[in-house]
């Protein structure tokens, strides 16, 4: 499978929506996350495999039930994208590079120092930080074949993986793409959380609302055509699973209001015809033409509309000391927002979901039309953590 999108010289910077998060709203945040790290059980501190998961259910109970307690700006500062651009940077987390220690060399790493008590203060209080935030815009989720069902990726450069298409790599551009694009049940809000970036290295977004293409090529891309693949960080075993075709676009009415589903990675395009792959080629022009980079400094989040924008990561070079690049992502589900009946008969290639919150409708942050999907949050085996890191390091932008 090839990526359709050469290294980009030059981008295309367009204004993006930003938000501020209040100080007082802010300081909530870190001293609500706080509280709960230095309250939980003794048990789950002590318990790297449990922490590091951070699906341990006394967390997630605390989570669930001290949520309410931050000030409505903070669910108002994180509500979904609301312009075409489909992504937003919310600004003035406090944060402070002291507080980080080095940058790890791995996620795996960065998952066992968030279960020890003398990283405790720093990178999991940060997890705690991006779950609460999370929790405010919807629901958060992980999957069992990615980062070893963590519900918050560690996305960072690590050593022997600098040209994959992963989150892990650096040298290489990762190209545009839906995150977990090939699964009915992927995120709908994607949050990605900044805690060092001294090259202001950006993350790229792109509208399929900004995007300009003929009746027919909207005609040919929403026609299932082509399945999209599990990427590597799922590993291998998707072969054993039917690959059905899927549109790329998705749209009842008109160009305003439409969705879609890309991974040209993992799309093999060249089993399609040739009128097919020009469509195909024409939107992955247009998805350059009206890329907005996001370089974002530590303390802020960026917000992709999953169902609206693709995203991606401009090549750097890693230095390994300590100082690199350093963000944690969230997969959220928004409760007003089910998929699509034609989806719901996807086998999702054998992948599933971890996911501990609760999804009533009567959730303090759910509205209508909520359908809880099918989660598995236990197997038998323990989950494979695979390294296109952060799985999808690509990744908000991870693909960045």
């Amino acid at each position: 499978m090839k990526g359709v999108l050469s290294e980009r010289k030059t981008l295309h910077p367009q204004d993006i929506e930003r938000r501020e998060l209040p100080a007082a709203a802010g300081r909530a945040v870190r001293e609500l996350a706080r509280e709960i790290s230095t309250t939980l059980d003794a048990a789950l501190i002590d318990d790297a495999a449990r922490a590091a998961t951070l699906t341990d259910p006394a967390l997630i109970a605390q989570i669930d039930a001290r949520v309410t307690e931050l000030p409505a700006d903070v669910r108002r500062t994180l509500r979904p994208p609301a312009t075409s651009a489909g992504a937003t940077i919310v600004s003035r987390l406090p944060l402070t590079d002291a507080e980080l220690g080095p940058t790890p060399p791995s996620w795996r790493e960065a998952a066992q120092w968030s279960g020890t008590a003398a990283r405790r203060a720093s990178s999991f209080e940060l997890d705690l930080v991006m779950l609460l935030l999370a929790r405010c815009a919807g629901e958060p989720f992980g999957w069992q074949g990615q980062q070893g069902g963590r519900l918050v990726n560690n996305i960072l450069p690590s050593p022997g993986h600098e040209h994959e298409q992963s989150g892990a790599s650096s040298k290489t551009l990762l190209s545009p793409h839906s995150e977990d694009a090939f699964h009915p049940e992927r995120a709908n809000l994607l949050m990605l959380g900044c805690l060092r970036n001294p090259d202001l290295v950006g993350t790229t977004v792109s509208s399929v609302r900004r995007v300009e293409l003929t009746a027919a090529q909207r005609r040919l891309l929403s026609t299932p055509t082509l399945p999209i693949l599990p990427d590597v960080s799922y590993g291998t075993g998707h072969e054993q699973y039917s690959a059905a075709p899927l549109p790329t676009l998705w749209s009842s009415a008109g160009p305003d209001e439409t969705t879609l589903r890309y991974d040209p990675a993992y799309t093999p395009l060249d089993d399609a015809d040739a009128d097919f792959r020009a469509a195909y080629a024409r939107l992955g022009a247009e998805f350059e033409r009206v890329c907005v980079t996001a370089a974002l400094a530590p303390g802020e989040l960026l917000l992709v509309d999953n169902d609206v924008a693709v995203h991606g990561r401009v090549p750097f070079t890693a230095r390994y000391d300590g100082t690199d690049r350093w963000l944690k992502r969230v997969n959220v589900r928004l409760p007003d927002r089910p998929r699509r009946p034609e989806e719901t008969d996807e086998n999702g290639y054998g992948q599933r979901t971890v996911a501990p919150f609760r999804a009533a409708v009567n959730s303090a942050f759910a509205s209508g039309g909520y359908e809880p999907t099918r989660t598995d949050e236990h197997r038998e085996t323990p989950p494979v953590a695979t390294e296109r890191e952060a799985a999808h390091d690509r990744g908000p932008f991870e693909h960045p």
